[in-house]
């Protein structure tokens, strides 16, 4: 199998060191994507949606699968394409990030709203059935409405959470009630209610744009 790790034409750093809540047992998360050369894109030969390895914590999706997920909103990989840690940009993707506001729509709302509604259920159905709280699990609920609520608001991906920081590791460790989970959780999501109903991005995103890219980046690597 050819080694595709070549490929990768965006390296970034994601997670808690790049919300700005690292602490001493904090991971480095890598995340990127790669882009194969069309002799490989157009053989029968089928290549993976991602490259992953779990012992250097990093995982690169293809180009294309990157690309659907971010209109679709994916809160990873919106982080991806803002976060301010990058370690590597090919000139491609210094492309793909000069026009990351295509990916940006309502659609934000409905996502990032049903992935904090679901990360509370299973808190919630946890708790109910006597398990420990997975308080880290907790703390990134909330700093994804946080987020959330940015971006319908700005207009714009809100990575490093440093504002929040001491609060959201008190959530972490577990030195707050559940009460105050619950009290700050229901607080976060009338803002991202509010955010949403005045928000000034549109219905959807870019499709056209993000199509164009796409179809010049595979031309680009007809001769690679």
């Amino acid at each position: 199998m050819h080694d595709l790790s070549e490929y990768v034409q965006y390296r970034c750093i994601v997670g808690s060191r790049a919300y700005g809540l690292a602490d001493q047992g904090s991971d480095t998360d890598l995340r990127g994507f790669y882009l194969p050369p069309a002799r490989l894109h157009w053989s029968l030969r089928k290549l993976p949606e991602q490259l992953e390895n779990v012992e250097r914590q990093e995982c690169f999706w293809e180009l294309e699968k990157l690309l659907k997920l971010a209109l679709e909103s994916n809160p990873n990989v919106l982080e991806c394409l803002n976060t301010p840690l990058i370690q590597h940009v090919s000139p491609l993707a210094s492309d793909l990030l000069a026009m990351r506001s295509a990916f940006h729509s309502k659609l934000a709302y409905a996502k990032y709203s049903r992935y904090a509604e679901q990360q509370f259920g299973r808190l919630s159905a946890a708790r109910e059935k006597g398990d420990p709280t997975n308080w880290k699990h907790a703390m990134h609920m909330l700093r994804l409405m946080i987020a959330g609520t940015h971006l319908l608001r700005y207009g714009e991906v809100l990575v490093d959470v440093s504002e929040f920081r001491e609060r959201l590791l008190e959530v972490k460790r577990g030195k707050v009630s559940w009460g105050e989970v619950e009290a700050w959780r229901s607080a976060l999501q009338s803002q991202l209610d509010s955010a949403y109903m005045f928000t000034e991005l549109p219905e959807k995103p870019d499709r056209e744009a993000v199509d164009a890219f796409l179809i010049g980046a595979r031309m680009s690597m007809a001769d690679a």
